[in-house]
């Protein structure tokens, strides 16, 4: 898991089921259900129970000084300045936003601290906005507000670029004084072990509104007594609205609670602004890029999988291809409910296939792997299924997604990029290689695969696609520690998968897009996937193996540990291709 840095340090050279909420004297949203479970065999648990709510304390005072510092004036630095990002313009005139993904509308809300704070007024252009309310538990056992298990841990995961907005839940004056002058109280103990720029720094990014949510005639109250903010909310860098998920901690698993393991713990709530900046991170990448973008479905609600026929471009135009990305939207199907028991439940395999007439079958041209109820926004490199769309004109697509027996409805958006990058040449050809199967112990019972190379080849590349699923044995192939060996010529290529099995492989891949805080174990690491991600192709270059008119042998292992796996050993689903670019 990524740290935070101290921002002055920057300036040096060089099944599951939905917490019930609420709160003694306070008020209760409703409860919605949901579902846990991983791809091929991991257990769906019973949720946490809500909170009863702790009784408010008066909270310590803040330290001395100028914005939480013992002495003298200090001025933070800018943020965006500080880590180079991007501004975003304020988008003023917004209606209230009412759903996620909506524009924030401006808003002014009470701190406790006797100011107020307007989102115009400060907003920087490169910072994400948490709204953390604090009516959820640290579990079914302890059922003290989460907000009270660290705001030091907080900040020390934290991205720099975040604001915290502590709002107490409720319609009740004495819950909101209460629990408010406790979270005053921890915040000054998490700043006083700051040092003194530290604590200037964060100070202004940690807020306590006062009173009660029940009484902010703004967006910040209606959307958390809607159910759709009822976990909470964002506002991130585009100034969108942005729905949270479940703040359960993989470190802090309890084997006392009988139901969902895992307690809550606030520094979970550093996931959100951290994917958000992936999010932002990886927009500001695409629009640098002049791309055609060919829709496949937009917007669409659909349970499984759906076919259509997309119009490509003529050939002439696809011939100055030399990239293809597949972006691909997957949203709950109700905007007025909370992500949780909203999106689809399971952590399935999903893909994009092409038809492919010759073969009468179906070609991967990517694959991505489905959120425990969050939802997700994918983009994923696909440059080898170029080799079978030069052609343009009319193609037929599927995507897919959950199983018919177990489906997932779902609002859909699938996209074909396509672009010039400059590259100098584009793929031609997809020889077909080798595909998956049960891993066991006639796996690698293969055939080497003998491949032309054509006299004008540019460039020949290895394109394999590859997951392990099933926990039939040692939990493989979903949590066990494969390899792929791939020999080409006289020179192998090797891919391990040395993620798998760990406690949080996938969380320490949120900056790479895993989306957070899912409701489900979504943090352990796997055999070449994450709940929640694309799958990226594993790409080698071995055009110096593969001379321009020559024949070259391609030969593949799989092993466990270095060895044959055993007889039920789960399975691998692969694809692979030498990928002929001219």
């Amino acid at each position: 898991m990524s740290r935070s840095r101290s921002p002055w340090s920057l300036l040096l050279p060089g099944s599951l089921v939905l917490l019930a909420i609420g709160c003694d004297g306070g008020d209760k949203p409703s409860e919605s259900e949901g579902g846990d479970g991983a791809a091929d065999g991991t257990d769906g648990t019973d949720g946490t129970d809500g909170t009863d709510g702790t009784d408010g304390t008066d909270g310590t005072d803040g330290t001395d000084g100028t914005d939480g510092t013992d002495g003298g004036t200090i001025t933070p630095p800018d943020p965006c300045e500080l880590l180079s990002l991007p501004r975003a313009e304020f988008i003023p005139d917004a209606p209230t936003g009412v759903y996620r993904h909506d524009v924030a509308a401006d808003f002014t809300v009470p701190l406790r601290d006797g100011t107020e704070w307007t989102l115009s007024e400060q907003w920087s252009g490169c910072e994400t906005y948490i709204f953390l309310p604090h009516y959820f538990t640290i579990s079914s056992r302890d059922r003290t507000t989460w907000w009270s298990t660290g705001v030091g841990d907080l900040l020390e995961r934290s991205p720099l670029n975040t604001h915290y907005f502590f709002v107490v839940g409720t319609s009740s004056d004495s819950d909101a004084e209460g629990f408010g002058a406790e979270m005053d109280g921890w915040i000054a103990e998490a700043l006083a072990r700051l040092s003194p720029e530290d604590a200037a720094y964060w100070a202004e990014r940690l807020h306590v509104v006062a009173g009660p949510s029940a009484a902010l005639d703004n967006q910040v109250g209606s959307f958390l007594s809607a159910d759709q903010g009822s976990l909470g909310f964002a506002i991130d860098r585009a100034q969108k609205l942005r729905g949270l998920g479940y703040m359960s901690a993989v470190e802090a698993y309890n084997d006392r609670l009988e139901d969902w393991p895992w307690e809550w713990r606030l520094y979970a709530a550093a996931n959100e602004p951290t994917y958000l900046n992936f999010e932002a991170e990886r927009a500001a990448r695409m629009a640098t890029v002049d791309a055609t973008v060919v829709p496949i479905f937009e917007a669409e609600l659909h349970e499984e999988y759906e076919d259509d026929t997309v119009i490509l471009p003529d050939a002439t135009t696809m011939a100055g291809f030399d990239t293809l990305e597949v972006e691909v939207r997957m949203e709950c199907p109700n905007r007025e409910a909370a992500e949780i028991g909203n999106c689809g439940a399971w952590d399935y395999l999903a893909y994009l296939w092409l038809y492919d007439p010759a073969t009468e079958s179906w070609v991967e041209m990517s694959r991505f792997i489905t959120t425990y109820h969050r939802e997700s926004h994918w983009v994923v490199d696909a440059s080898h299924a170029l080799a079978w769309l030069q052609e343009g004109g009319e193609r037929t697509v599927r995507y897919q997604w959950a199983p018919s027996w177990n489906t997932q409805p779902t609002i859909i958006t699938v996209n074909l990029r396509l672009s010039n990058q400059g590259k100098g040449h584009a793929p031609r050809q997809a020889v077909p290689l080798f595909q998956g199967g049960a891993f066991g112990s006639a796996y690698n019972d293969r055939e080497p695969v003998n491949v032309e190379i054509p006299a004008d080849a540019a460039k020949v590349e290895l394109v394999s696609i590859i997951t392990g699923h099933g926990m039939e044995t040692g939990n493989c192939a979903e949590f066990c520690r494969h390899s792929h060996h791939f020999t080409v010529g006289d020179t192998t290529y090797e891919r391990t998968f040395r993620e798998a099995g760990t406690e949080a492989g996938c969380q320490d891949a949120i900056p790479e897009g895993v989306v957070p805080n899912q409701a489900g174990t979504w943090w352990f690491g796997r055999g070449g996937w994450c709940p929640g991600q694309e799958v990226h192709p594993w790409v080698e270059d071995v055009s110096a193996q593969a001379a321009p008119g020559s024949s070259v042998a391609v030969s593949y292992q799989g092993l466990l540990s270095g060895s044959t796996p055993p007889d039920g050993s789960g399975n691998i689903e692969l694809r692979s291709w030498l990928v002929i670019s001219q």
